[in-house]
């Protein structure tokens, strides 16, 4: 298997990263390595201390999917300005933000409203498997996926029935059709500002706040974007904002309250202080 020696100044953790929920269609394997399908490759990834063993892509895909090119070191050290932060990123050492393809991305947190982690993984292999291409690799089979126009070309929304999606599936449907019809669509978010792209991503069926900040953060490292979920609500209140309402949905006014003392607090990476946030928050699981 090709390596790549991780440099000593610089923490990866595959399993963090891989099993911290930002992506759903890694699996972990018995023998402790990770497979999963990106961009129509069946790739394996082994992490044995300071080296990461891989199949299935060129070095340079790996790098930059891992986002090995960024200084962490110093993402983290700038970030790490309180108590509970600084235990998160030691809880979670070497999580790294994955570069994904815009698309999957859109469509998977679409696909990730009012829902949990293994209900999304299995709406989007559904979607995978009932429009992508099949990818055969040895005994199993694997799925790419599905470019949008392979979803807006079967014409009607009730070709997603199978995939079992609920409210989701109009959303997805004429997402789907919106960015095929719109070639640009994801160098027009790129070059954005975080603000700008927001709003942009917000004209999409069913992307709401929290949804499009996941994917500016994920897919196009737009680091000032702080998700918002339930999850990061609580422990917003618990270490940070005490005065901020309790058992009533999360309003826009207050999502805004959070993300704006989150960049304020964090810095311009506080998209990666949220993902430690979000990785280490089994502990307050009561």
């Amino acid at each position: 298997m090709p390596r790549i020696a991780l440099h000593p100044d610089q923490p990866f953790s595959l399993d963090q990263t891989l099993g911290c929920g930002q992506v759903f269609r890694w699996n972990h394997m018995p023998d402790g390595s990770w497979t999963g399908v990106v961009e129509g490759q069946v790739i394996r990834c082994r992490q044995e201390g300071r080296t990461l063993s891989f199949t299935g892509a060129g070095e340079t895909f790996v790098r930059h999917y891992f986002s090995l090119d960024l200084d962490l070191l110093a993402i983290l050290d700038s970030v790490d300005r309180d108590p509970f932060i600084h235990e998160a990123i030691g809880e979670c050492q070497g999580l790294r933000l994955i570069r994904q393809p815009p698309w999957e991305c859109l469509c998977s947190y679409i696909c990730a409203t009012n829902t949990n982690i293994p209900a999304i993984r299995r709406r989007v292999a559904t979607i995978a498997q009932q429009f992508g291409d099949a990818i055969e690799d040895g005994d199993t089979t694997f799925y790419s996926f599905p470019d949008p126009l392979r979803i807006s070309c079967t014409g009607t929304v009730s070709s997603l029935a199978e995939c079992r999606l609920g409210y989701r599936q109009p959303y997805v449907f004429k997402t789907a059709c919106d960015t095929a019809a719109r070639d640009s669509w994801a160098e027009t978010i790129d070059a954005l500002p975080y603000e700008e792209a927001r709003r942009e991503l917000m004209k999409f069926p069913g992307i709401g706040p929290k949804a499009a900040d996941c994917v500016l953060l994920f897919a196009f490292q737009k680091f000032e974007a702080f998700p918002v979920d339930v999850w990061i609500r609580r422990l917003m209140r618990e270490h940070y904002l005490p005065a901020l309402p309790q058992d009533t949905a999360l309003t826009g006014r207050e999502y805004d309250e959070i993300r704006a003392f989150a960049r304020k607090h964090f810095g311009m990476y506080c998209g990666i202080a949220q993902e430690y946030i979000y990785a280490a928050r089994e502990d307050s699981k009561t």
